[in-house]
């Protein structure tokens, strides 16, 4: 299990920059407007997206997960305590096919709990130019 970080970020090749640095690490992925950082230590998935005119800088928040079953836990966990606002299951979006759960906390911030089923689909696939539109 890992922490996800996404950020909003202005200046996507500024920001890789700066976190590969940080982290000491490469991206593990790289579209048009998007860089992902798998990074073991910490475990954390560093998320950015670039998006200039983004009225907050955090994008979302989200544990992910390698196994379905805690998927699943979690979707049972979240409904029973009321904190389950959505299950998608195979779904495609940030570059890659997951199942997931969503909660929103109460000032809004969106947490998401995930696991990636392919990690390189054809259908996220975009033409040059285009940015990510993903989660949040």
């Amino acid at each position: 299990m890992r922490l996800q970080l996404a950020l909003n970020v202005r200046d996507l090749e500024e920001a890789v920059a700066y976190y590969g640095k940080l982290f000491d690490a490469e991206p593990h992925k790289r579209r048009p407007g998007y860089a992902n950082f798998a990074i073991d230590q910490p475990p954390l998935k560093l998320v950015l997206f670039e998006n200039a005119d983004a009225a907050e800088r955090l994008n979302h928040l989200g544990v992910e997960v390698f196994e379905a079953a805690e998927v699943e836990a979690t979707a049972r966990r979240l409904g029973a305590e009321g904190l389950l606002d959505q299950t998608e299951d195979d779904v495609t979006c940030c570059h890659a096919t997951q199942d997931k759960v969503w909660s929103r906390e109460p000032q809004g911030l969106a947490w998401e709990w995930y696991r990636v089923i392919d990690d390189a689909p054809e259908s996220a696939a975009r033409p040059a130019g285009e940015t990510a539109v993903c989660c949040a």
